[in-house]
């Protein structure tokens, strides 16, 4: 007689099994944010995986005549990715922290399909009512207007140009910048008017822009930051399913230094007992590979992410999760995270110390970091401003048809449309919205 395996006795209303790990995403939940009134548990309430009664399988001598129906708890189904478009009112954010390289940003997408789990942007995700688990890589969002709303702020009178980071709470290379291209619009906007930029990705799209950033490193305005986590294909698909492989990034890192692109390789982050063995390995391929630059981060657990990196273990290392989960309070002062500035990147504590020392061994017996490029604030060209808040999507061509928006019609963020916006002058994928909702067959609230 066939018997069907419960984790749990039948309506026992226990708490649901350990996550399972799905295949193309990095979160293995979609936790609870810290702004949410609300909880969900899952329970186990008794049916089998055939969706009927336990009872009722065990009682039935023939099981070929039960259909069998998914169980959604062993074998979720993993989430699709969607992207919704919103109007940026602004788009360069500002930090006055000692341990960050950079005081200026942008950030293209909101939410990252990359899915590393590790990722401390994922908190982000709270303010816009989506969990920092699985929603953050499966609900972006798109700033259509990114180019131009950041053309208008560095048009602004009285603005003094420093290097803007492009990519330091999302991956401005993820998968959705192929369709999209809001990222080689804001790079033809940073040459057009001389701006000095840095990126930081894991993926090899940004060789795609090699001709902007060959042409920005002619005027030593941009330096490329690869980050790297390990060399192993397999921990890689695990650790950051969507980002690109190992050996294609290093291939990216190849390309852009053969066209005179200075790059650096971040070693980010360093988790004990998962990819700290691979620090020098990474070092010395990035090397070969031509970098110039190298620096490293340990792991941080910042709001969610402290329980997203632990299911995340518990799914994928139950062997080892309460090995590292130890090893990092012991580089955090006895927690899981340390918010203080000069100690959060790197930790403290003897552990901190050895990765310290193999670090500053590795990186001198290889020549990196032998000098520090200062890039060059010296040539900006102050943009036309673009016309007014009004006009923050480019002009469009004369004849060009727009779509009326309701009065009261707005953007995910909350922001309200415009009342009438231009197709020409979109990029990539959101052009193509605009054609179709032009056309009548897709709905601004698709």
């Amino acid at each position: 007689m066939a018997r069907t395996d419960h984790s749990f006795p039948a309506g026992s209303g226990s708490p649901a099994a350990a996550p399972a790990a799905l295949r193309g995403r990095g979160a293995v939940t979609n936790v609870r944010h810290r702004f949410q009134k609300d909880d969900r548990v899952q329970v186990d309430d008794g049916w089998s995986a055939s969706g009927l009664p336990a009872d009722f399988v065990d009682a039935v001598p023939n099981t070929s005549v039960i259909p069998i129906l998914p169980d959604v708890r062993r074998a979720p189904a993993a989430p699709k990715t969607t992207v919704t478009a919103e109007e940026a009112r602004k788009i360069l954010s500002r930090n006055d922290s000692p341990d960050i390289p950079f005081d200026v940003a942008v950030n293209p997408y909101r939410g990252c399909e990359h899915g590393c789990v590790y990722c401390y942007a994922r908190p982000t995700h709270s303010y816009l009512g989506y969990s920092p688990g699985l929603d953050f890589e499966t609900r972006l969002v798109a700033k259509a207007n990114a180019v131009e709303a950041l053309r208008a702020e560095i048009s602004r009178p009285g603005y003094k140009p420093s290097p803007i980071n492009i990519g330091s709470a999302t991956d401005a290379y993820q998968p959705i910048e192929r369709d999209w291209r809001l990222t080689r619009g804001m790079l033809e906007l940073m040459l057009e008017t001389r701006h000095p930029l840095t990126i930081v990705t894991k993926n090899a799209l940004v060789a795609r822009d090699l001709d902007l950033l060959a042409a920005l490193a002619e005027q030593n305005l941009v330096v490329v930051y690869m980050s790297i986590t390990t060399l192993d294909a397999d921990m890689a698909r695990t650790l950051e399913p969507r980002a690109a492989a190992p050996w294609r990034r290093l291939e990216a890192v190849r390309s852009l230094t053969a066209a005179g692109v200075p790059v650096g390789v971040l070693v980010a982050p360093v988790i004990p007992f998962i990819n700290d063995d691979a620090m020098e390995h990474i070092l010395q391929e990035s090397k070969a590979a031509g970098a110039h630059y190298a620096s490293y981060t340990v792991i941080r657990l910042p709001w969610e992410v402290k329980t997203l990196f632990e299911d995340w273990l518990n799914a994928h290392f139950p062997d080892r999760a309460q090995r590292v989960l130890h090893r990092i309070e012991d580089l955090r002062n006895g927690r899981r995270n340390d918010p203080n500035f000069g100690s959060r990147m790197r930790g403290t504590g003897i552990w901190a110390d050895l990765l310290r020392q193999r670090f500053a061994v590795a990186t001198r017996k290889l020549g990196l970091n032998r000098h520090r490029l200062a890039l060059d604030c010296d040539r900006f060209l102050a943009p036309a401003p673009a016309g007014g808040s009004a006009a923050l999507f480019p002009p469009a061509a004369a004849g060009a048809p727009v779509f009326p928006s309701p009065a009261d019609a707005k953007a995910s963020s909350g922001v309200p449309f415009a009342s009438a916006l231009p197709v020409a002058g979109a990029y990539g994928r959101g052009a193509r919205q605009l054609r179709a909702m032009v056309a009548g067959q897709l709905s601004l609230f698709d």
